[in-house]
């Protein structure tokens, strides 16, 4: 799965040493390693191949998602955050809104500095969701998640980011960022229960909120970079407004996305997938929007 990062003869890799590397957790899938990043750290490389196709390390960058905004006090609903950025260095595996153009990096004898996206946190008071900080890594940059938009400071307005959060009432969905890592957010609605918007995710738009229901949070992508496939990088869910009738909230998406809630506290997004976070309705209730899930940095070569 990984033959665009090495020579071929007849099928079989050219002869030659190996790169050298630590940090992280290292596993191996078949004649690669696979160094995984699940918080900041340092990637050390001690020696090159002899053969320069060999020094060509393979990526993943996934930034914090975004959290989830909320309410308290009003009965517009709160909206979904935005994914973390996503950015991979292979094309066969990045359909979609993750960047699908890029190859991977030729490393150097020295030390690289791994930082890990925090996910947005978010708390039970009147605001828009905090964004997701950005993952950096071989000199990738990976955008933090848009936070879910607020009415009552925000103007509804979902946050722009890796992937943008999604909109509450009145407002415009945020963007997904340039170049492209992901997509933008779900829009809301003025009507009914004036559900909000999902945040949108590494591999779809965030759903639109539509009658009393909250908009799903966008799907994520799937990678087999760590040897099976695994789903990362979802949004988070919208809400309803619950002092204004009934509905429905929204499904996180699929790769980590928290589900939107009207009573208690909102999904967070899952640890290490990017996934956004729900947004959290307060009114009436003890609503709290939820956290973003954290980043995820993971790193391959050919070592045999």
């Amino acid at each position: 799965m990984f033959a665009s990062i090495y020579s071929m003869q007849g099928g079989i890799a050219s002869s030659g040493s190996f790169i050298a590397a630590s940090g992280g957790t290292v596993t191996e899938s078949g004649d690669y390693k696979i160094h995984t990043f699940n918080s900041s750290g340092t990637f050390s490389v001690s020696a090159l191949s002899t053969e320069s196709d060999y020094n060509v390390i393979d990526f993943l960058v996934i930034a914090g998602g975004g959290a989830g905004s909320v309410k308290n006090g009003y009965s517009t609903a709160p909206a979904g955050g935005g994914a973390g950025g996503y950015r991979a260095s292979w094309n066969s595996e990045t359909s979609g809104g993750g960047t699908s153009s890029m190859t991977g990096v030729t490393a150097e004898v020295t030390d690289y500095t791994i930082t890990i996206g925090a996910g947005g946190a978010n708390s039970s008071n009147n605001e828009i969701g905090t964004s997701g900080s950005n993952s950096v890594g071989m000199g990738i940059t990976a955008l933090g998640g848009g936070g879910g938009g607020g009415w009552n400071f925000g103007g509804g307005v979902g946050v722009a980011g890796g992937s943008g959060g999604g909109a509450a009432y009145g407002g415009s969905v945020g963007a997904a960022s340039s170049p492209t890592q992901g997509y933008a957010g779900g829009s809301g609605s003025t009507g009914g229960s004036q559900p909000s918007g999902g945040g949108g995710g590494a591999g779809a738009v965030g759903g639109n909120a539509s009658g009393g229901a909250g908009g799903a949070g966008g799907a994520g992508l799937a990678s087999t970079i760590s040897g099976s496939s695994i789903l990362r990088g979802g949004g988070g869910g919208g809400t309803y407004g619950s002092g204004l009738g009934s509905g429905s909230n929204g499904a996180g998406g699929s790769g980590g996305g928290g589900t939107g809630s009207t009573a208690g506290s909102a999904g967070n997004g899952t640890a290490n997938t990017g996934g956004g976070a729900g947004g959290g309705n307060g009114y009436l209730y003890s609503g709290i929007g939820g956290t973003g899930g954290s980043g995820v940095i993971i790193l391959t070569y050919r070592f045999k």
